[in-house]
């Protein structure tokens, strides 16, 4: 990450929640809920695929939740919880878990929002569109703490934040957070505005706790869902303002952003990041690894195999071609991470993750040959 030339070229995917269940045989409501299942499964995973990092893309578990279930009644494929709220959620074994109502309220309209009476501290992550996961304000980073401690410095240990757009159109829903951006583009500036100053103060203190990078999660701002013109002005000034508080609290910041963004790797950088995740290759996004090294010269790149076409349905054969591929064009430029191009899919064979830890030992040996 600090674009300096490792011994090899080091290897870290992110981890979905399915794979993690799939993988671990954790009870999913406790891998969700509960911070010592969710870090046990992170940390027993990185070792057995002999990851150099590890990303904690939850924190903020409330150490009492248990109390607040009525009934958990498991199955063969999803768990499902009756909470004494009324609510329900149902867990399935290989995917995210889904509420009933959703966690998220219904949206506001933009035009009646005052930015102004928005807290000052943001209290969920919106893990997905209606799921959100709650910050306990007492145990905001207590996983971070345990993963840290048991790390002892032997790999590097990633917090993660949303990108304020995130949030944005989760408040507003997607519909109208996009129908907002053209009808009302000042307000929509000022709640940005606010939601950058609690993402950048989750950044920064992650980065107080220890945490080696802090990653921007911005799932929604590549060319699928937004123009560049709309990039430049909703997205790009509230990450940079969260790249900063990361990077001045001393730790590095990249930005993740799914699907096709070949037409905006520059204005990612311009956000004054350090690195850059996923870069999907086609099908699934635009990006080839060669050109995209070639155009980010003073950025980490993190990504590029592709989760779905190669790491789940690849034979070991073709996982092989691929991975030497990517590895053989990082190490060339240096700063490169090795990894999915976004999560490992839910049910992607162990033995496939397996292979690119051992692949990248490989090509450090035959590297120092020459």
């Amino acid at each position: 990450m600090a674009r300096q030339r490792p011994d090899r070229v080091p290897v870290m995917c992110q981890m979905s929640i399915g794979h993690m269940l799939l993988r671990t045989g954790t009870p999913p409501p406790e891998l969700w809920f509960d911070r010592g299942a969710f870090a046990a499964a992170l940390l027993d995973l990185r070792a057995r695929y002999a990851f150099d990092g590890i990303l904690v893309s939850l924190h903020g578990h409330a150490p009492d939740w248990g109390r607040r279930v009525l009934r958990w009644t498991r199955g063969e494929t999803e768990d499902v919880v009756d909470w004494r709220d009324g609510g329900r959620t149902v867990f399935p074994h290989d995917d995210l878990p889904r509420p009933t109502p959703s966690d998220a309220p219904a949206p506001p309209a933009l035009a009646a929002f005052d930015p102004d009476r928005m807290p000052d501290r943001l209290d969920y992550i919106p893990v997905s569109p209606g799921l959100r996961f709650a910050i306990d304000p007492e145990h905001p980073y207590d996983v971070l703490d345990d993963i840290l401690e048991r790390a002892g410095g032997r790999f590097s240990v990633h917090g993660e934040v949303t990108s304020p757009f995130d949030y944005f159109l989760d408040l507003f829903g997607f519909s109208g957070g996009f129908l907002a951006l053209a009808e009302d583009p000042d307000r929509a500036r000022a709640v940005l505005e606010r939601l950058a100053d609690g993402v950048s103060r989750i950044a920064a203190e992650q980065a107080a706790r220890g945490a080696d990078a802090i990653k921007i999660s911005s799932p929604f701002a590549g060319a699928g869902f937004i123009s560049p013109g709309h990039y430049r002005d909703f997205v790009r000034p509230y990450e940079r303002r969260v790249a900063a508080a990361a990077r001045g609290a001393g730790v590095f910041a990249y930005t993740h952003t799914c699907g096709a963004i070949g037409d905006r790797l520059e204005m990612i950088a311009e956000a004054g990041v350090d690195g850059i995740e996923c870069l999907d290759p086609p099908p699934l996004g635009n990006v080839e690894l060669e050109d995209a090294l070639r155009r980010l010269p003073g950025l980490f790149v993190k990504g590029n195999i592709d989760p779905v076409n190669t790491l789940l349905f690849g034979s070991p054969e073709t996982i092989e071609a691929d991975a030497r591929r990517r590895l053989a064009a990082g190490a060339a430029r240096g700063g490169y991470i090795l990894s999915t191009a976004c999560s490992i899919a839910p049910h992607t064979p162990p033995e496939h993750v397996e292979m690119l830890a051992g692949l990248a030992e490989e090509t450090a040996v035959r590297e120092s040959e020459f």
